[in-house]
This record gives C-alpha cells, structure tokens and sequence, in this order.
C-alpha cells in the first residue's frame, strides 16, 4: 500500500509498504479522508517528537475492510486508552496516562490502509457528506470541552480565535442557546465566515477588540471561549470575561512563560478550565448534529488534495489563514 512516511523533521515521503494486519480487536480501515491538524504540522515541523519514521495522521473517515463490518464507513477515535489507570476507571479516558494516539504514538492515516481497535470506530449515516467527515473527530473534542465549560441558555460567550476549532465552538454555543455570540480573530473572511454562521457579533482582533466586546456586553461575557493558544490570548480572555465568569483554554499552548494579568484572576474570580481530546460519548452526539444539519462544517474547508500530493497538503495547511485541508486516499 502507498503511505505518507515522516522520516525526520520536515522530511516525508510516499513509499510501498506492506499492508498492517489487523489485530483480534482491531479492523482494517480503507482511509478515504484525513484531516491535516496544528498536530501534524508540530509533528513534522518537529516540534512533537516522535519514533521514525511514523505515518502521520488522526483525523480518519474510511471503510471497513475486515471482519463482519466490512464495507461500513466509519469514523476514527484516535485516541486508545488503557482502560485501567485512575483516570480511566473515573471515566475520563481522553487524558489515560498510560495511552496514546494515532498517527503520532503508532501510525496513523496518511496511508491507504490502517488498523483501528473495534471499540474506536463509529459507524456514519448514510445521508451524512464523506468528503467532510474527518472534521467530525475536531468537532467531538470541541463538544467535550463546552460540556465541561457547561454553557447555559441565554449565557454571553466570546469565541476568542476563529480558526476550524472557533468556529465550531461558535455554532455549538449557539446550538446551547447561548447569546449574544461574539467571534474575534484578525482576519476578515473568517469574520464573515462566522457571520454566516450565526455569529450575533465579531469584532477584529486589533488591539481594540476588548473595548468592542464592552460595547456588546459591559460587564463582560459570562464565558470566553480562548481558541488561539497563546498566553497573550488568555490575558485577553481574562480581559474580557465578566467578574465570576469563565473562561475555556481550549486552545493548545505552548509557551512556558508569558504574562497575564493575575490580579484579575483573584478579584474577579476567574474560573479557568482545561480541555483535552474527546471522550467516546462525544464522537456520536457530533455524528448527530452534523447529520441532522445543525452543524455545519462546508465552510471550514480550505482545501484538498491527492495523498500524491501530501507535500502540497501540508504547505497548504501551512499557509497563514488556511482553514481544514483534507487528503484524499
């Protein structure tokens, strides 16, 4: 089978290798889709660290190719838990201290076939767009998170960061009622963009945006919804939330030094929560809300490609302002 190999940083190939073979619990995924995420682009920038050469990729639509499921098109849980560990055994198998995930712990999607423990495949609607469907693994992560920031009817949020992960906490806040919604990033397509997707206001993130948000809500927004991943952004969120609001660190962060404004976190008691990956019960509510059309996900696509053309795929996912691209298998 062809298959995307990283080989070093910033090296990658596509080579023939023998087909993995499917372990009892486990089938054998005929990828049709994958998604290129920040991930990825650590992985092979090096920044992640990772055994090579690896195949890189997590967000996977396919069919089975095994067993008595064969022909079923399914989406991909990349992350495999151990199912023994504490955290485990509260139910919160998405941060497993002893597992690891597809397409950087062991190989993922970048190839043509790949094995997938049964447990970790969900089943797609007919009716539902394939070409799509990787984004549906995104949008369970960002569905974990609001039921852990618990959005209430009626509730102010700010989505600070409308990239792919942004704009879809935008439409699941509004999906819980939230209101007003307000989206600010730097770029004016993506100000459409979530204009367009029910967006009540936005506001462009150019030193200005804290004062624009305090036209819209004066006292602050109940929940800021951080989605950049940078410390400079969660100054901003803590900025913007109202006294005993609540902030979402969605986005990943990186940086080991920076400076906020702690104070505020002590007198307007701030509460921040974490968020990581997705649990098993988030990958079908997303499957459902995305089928059932209350979801949209056409507009965060910036492009696709041929698996021939994974170098272009990845300078593509690269480029200041890219959305989702998608490689086809």
């Amino acid at each position: 089978m062809r298959a995307a190999l990283l080989t070093g940083p910033r090296a990658i190939e596509l080579l023939d290798r023998d087909a993995p073979r499917p372990e009892p619990n486990e089938v054998l995924v005929r990828v049709e889709s994958i998604g290129i995420c920040g991930t990825d682009l650590s992985i092979y920038a090096g920044k992640i660290r990772v055994a090579y050469p690896r195949v890189m990729g997590h967000e996977i639509v396919g069919t089975v190719a095994s067993g008595v499921r064969s022909g079923e098109r399914v989406l991909v849980d990349p992350g495999i838990a151990c199912g023994r560990c504490t955290q485990c055994r509260e139910n919160r198998s998405n941060i497993c201290t002893r597992g690891w995930l597809i397409g950087r712990d062991r190989d993922g999607g970048l190839c043509e076939l790949v094995t997938v423990r049964s447990s970790n495949v969900h089943p797609l609607p007919n009716g539902l767009d394939p070409t799509t469907a990787p984004l549906l693994q995104v949008l369970a992560t960002c569905a974990h998170a609001q039921r852990r920031i618990g959005i209430t009817p009626g509730e102010s949020v700010v989505v600070l960061g409308l990239g792919v992960t942004g704009l879809l906490h935008l439409q699941l806040a509004r999906l819980r009622g939230a209101g007003p919604v307000i989206g600010v990033t730097r770029s004016a397509r993506k100000l459409t963009i979530a204009r367009g997707l029910g967006a009540d206001h936005t506001a462009a993130a150019d030193g200005t945006e804290a004062e624009a948000v305090a036209e819209v809500l004066p006292g602050g927004a109940d929940i800021v919804i951080e989605c950049v991943g940078t410390v400079g952004a969660l100054a901003r969120a803590m900025e913007m939330v109202r006294t005993g609001g609540r902030i979402l660190a969605y986005g990943t962060m990186t940086e080991t030094t920076g400076s906020v404004p702690f104070y505020d976190l002590y007198h307007k008691e701030i509460a921040i929560i974490g968020a990581r990956s997705a649990r098993v019960e988030d990958f079908p509510f997303a499957i459902d809300e995305v089928a059932s059309r209350r979801i949209a996900l056409d507009p965060l696509v910036s492009a696709r490609h041929p698996l021939d053309d994974i170098d272009g795929a990845i300078e593509a996912a690269s480029a200041p302002g890219a959305l989702k691209v998608f490689v086809d298998a």
